[in-house]
């Protein structure tokens, strides 16, 4: 009865594994430990077991309470990666520009102004999105010494995780369409930058892919 509990539990569950595995185990020792009590008090195992799990609560009221900290718990993972991630893929893509590049080629035309600025609001999304995601961070440990329910905090950030990471990536997709535009050679100056910038678009992927599923701990409650 109690391996029935657990694994309806389990199948309802969406979250990181190991804070999914803690929680189920937690749960099960909380079972046997009751189980237990009541035997010792003098009921049969089946009878032990089902008062075990009427004293615990139905499988979808528990699940919501979990499913509320598996969301917390994934959008925590999500923000400090993103904090992590985007300053180190930024310092990698300018150390790449700076060794491989260097200055500007004085026989290539000099970008339009329009373009210029483009690059810069790029360059400081990433930044400003890491630093987004690391304020959230201080903001969300506030909050969890309050009354803001585990759901609601988990909602948001997996919200915000998913913002910073399109925000980062609207603004990669647009400098290199731009790039294109103004003059194509640009894109193939160096191999090790055009390798970086490949680079960087596929962590932005798995970024994205991260804050969809951490979206998913946050709403998908059954």
């Amino acid at each position: 009865m109690i391996d029935r509990y657990v694994a309806d539990l389990d199948g309802r569950l969406r979250g990181p594994r190991a804070a999914k595995d803690d929680l189920l185990t937690e749960t099960r020792d909380s079972l046997v430990d009751a189980v237990e009590a009541h035997l010792e008090s003098g009921l049969s195992s089946s009878a032990a077991e089902r008062r075990a799990i009427e004293e615990f609560g139905p499988v979808g009221t528990i699940a919501r309470a979990y499913q509320a900290e598996l969301a917390v718990s994934a959008g925590t993972r999500t923000l400090v990666t993103i904090a992590v991630v985007l300053p180190l893929m930024h310092v990698m893509w300018e150390l790449n520009r700076w060794f491989f590049i260097g200055a500007w080629d004085p026989h290539m035309d000099a970008p339009p102004a329009w373009y210029l600025w483009l690059a810069k609001v790029n360059d400081m999304t990433g930044i400003v999105a890491a630093g987004v995601a690391f304020a959230a961070l201080l903001v969300g440990r506030y909050l969890c010494r309050g009354r803001t329910h585990s759901a609601t905090m988990g909602k948001l950030a997996s919200g915000l995780a998913l913002c910073s990471v399109a925000a980062v990536m609207t603004g990669q997709v647009a400098i290199m369409a731009a790039t294109w535009h103004v003059d194509v050679r640009m894109l193939l100056l160096s191999p090790p930058v055009t390798i970086a910038s490949a680079i960087s678009l596929v962590i932005l992927i798995w970024l994205g892919v991260l804050a969809r599923r951490c979206l998913s701990c946050a709403t998908i409650v059954r």
